[in-house]
This record gives structure tokens, C-alpha cells and sequence, in this order.
């Protein structure tokens, strides 16, 4: 083991030695008084935090925020190990176990030539492991935000070829379940309109995953250019003397129409 290494075990073996002194009897009293169940909204957080910081490209904040997530990997196993459950060596051990298994064209004599080839093979390997599920798509979490799930479902779907061929398909598919929502909307029917909403959501999102574009970051990043534009509204108005909430749509819709065209300072 090179000498990076194995700084990196120390490391982390001190990381543990912390949570665990941090959870004794003498440690910390609000660490004392979590539970697995009571860091879940923390596990959350710190997931999209690290996903914002890794879409950020600011290396010093994904760094923290990677510790960050790590910390709750490591608390949830001290966790569980007090109660002989088990520990991190067994996290450990099962997802390096799981990755070998899931590779055998890395680690075994079988054969992925590509990326697509690699993901069919996995899934192969886990429909064996978990045979006794009754569904194919029975390991998708329903605690997803639904546009990843829906995305994971497509995707997964699409490893057995139950899937599009052409985008064109696609579209279509989209300016279908646009016509029924405009179709349900005219029938006044609220479940309806709920159910023609989500199916045109649905087809939306296939047609990003078709094109190679993750939903959630796709819709993540307009939300983002919403709220610069709305903000840079919203200071227009203040030099006018002006506010929100005071103003008729046709003068805010003149000013977002400039704001559109310029680009933000």
C-alpha cells in the first residue's frame, strides 16, 4: 500500500474513533440522542448539497460537503453497530464485495465492450441476486424525488429493451399527452387534469433521458435561471420605486422580456 494510502486508512479509521466517542456516554448529548431514523432528513440534505457543490466545480466546497455526507454514512453504521446490527467493516465489505460481483469484466473472464453493454450485464447480475422480488422494477425506491425516480424507471426499463427506438417516437409521445392535457383541462375534471399532467411530466422526462440530459439537473438549472431573472426583475422595480406585488403583469412581462435578451451582469 503506497504511503497516500495508507494515510487514507488512518484517516478514516479516526473518523470512526471520533463517532464513536462522540455517540459514548461521555460524548456529545445531541449525537447521543439520534437515531437512524432521526438523521434521515439530514442524510437528504446532505445529498443535495453534495450535488450542488459538485455541479458548483468548486473543489474546496465538494470537499467539504463529500465529508459532510461521509460523517452520516459512518454515524447511521456507529448507529446500528450499538445495537449489534452491524458496523461499517460490514458496509465496507458488502459494497466492495457487491462491486466485484457486478464487474466480472473487470475482476472475472466476461466481456463489456461499452457503457450500455456494462449496465445490461449489471442488471442482469442483480435480477440473479435479488430473486426474490417479483417485479423487475420492485428495487426502485419509492423515496426518489419523483423526476429521478421517473428517470430510473425509464432507464431501467430500457435495459430490456422495452424502450423508444427513435427520439422522433418520443416527441411525439410528448405532443400526445400534451393534446390530453389540454383535453382533460377542457373537461374541468381535476383528477383528470392531475392524471394528463403527470403522464405529460412522464413523457418529458423521457425525452430528456433520450437526449441524454438528467431531468432533475435540466429542471434544477431553469428553477435557477427563473429565480436570477425574478431577482433582477424585482431590482428593476426597486430604481423605479416600485414593488412586488404592486405592479400589473404587463409592465413586470416588459421587463422580463428585456431582462431575456441581456445577458446577466
Amino acid at each position: 500500500m503506497s504511503d497516500r494510502g495508507a494515510q487514507n486508512t488512518d484517516d478514516f479509521a479516526k473518523l470512526c474513533n471520533v463517532v464513536a466517542k462522540l455517540r459514548a456516554p461521555d460524548g456529545c448529548p445531541w449525537d447521543r440522542e439520534q437515531t437512524n431514523e432521526s438523521l434521515v432528513p439530514a442524510l437528504i440534505e446532505e445529498a443535495y448539497e453534495t450535488a450542488e457543490a459538485a455541479r458548483s466545480r468548486d473543489d474546496a466546497h465538494f470537499r467539504e460537503e463529500l465529508g459532510d455526507l461521509l460523517l452520516l454514512v459512518v454515524m447511521h453504521a456507529q448507529i446500528a453497530c450499538e445495537t449489534s446490527r452491524f458496523g461499517i467493516a460490514e458496509v465496507i465489505k458488502h459494497v466492495s464485495d457487491k462491486l466485484v460481483r457486478r464487474h466480472p469484466h473487470v475482476f472475472g473472464t466476461s466481456e463489456a465492450r461499452d457503457a450500455r453493454a456494462v449496465l445490461k450485464q449489471w442488471e442482469a447480475i442483480k435480477r440473479e441476486e435479488k430473486s426474490t422480488d417479483l417485479h423487475y422494477l420492485a428495487s426502485l425506491p419509492k423515496a426518489l424525488p419523483a423526476l429521478v425516480r421517473a428517470q430510473k424507471a425509464q432507464s431501467k426499463a430500457a435495459r430490456v429493451n422495452f424502450d423508444w427506438t427513435a427520439l422522433r417516437e418520443v416527441i411525439s409521445k410528448v405532443e400526445e399527452e400534451l393534446r390530453e392535457t389540454k383535453e382533460a383541462i377542457q373537461s374541468g375534471q381535476q383528477e383528470m387534469i392531475e392524471d394528463e399532467i403527470g403522464d405529460l411530466l412522464f413523457a418529458v422526462v423521457n425525452l430528456a433521458r433520450k437526449c441524454k440530459i438528467d431531468a432533475e439537473s435540466a429542471l434544477q438549472s431553469a428553477t435557477d435561471k427563473f429565480v436570477a431573472r425574478f431577482n433582477r426583475l424585482e431590482d428593476e422595480l426597486k430604481t423605479r420605486g416600485k414593488k412586488l406585488g404592486e405592479v400589473q403583469l404587463a409592465e413586470m412581462d416588459a421587463i422580463w422580456e428585456t431582462i431575456k435578451k441581456t445577458k446577466p451582469e
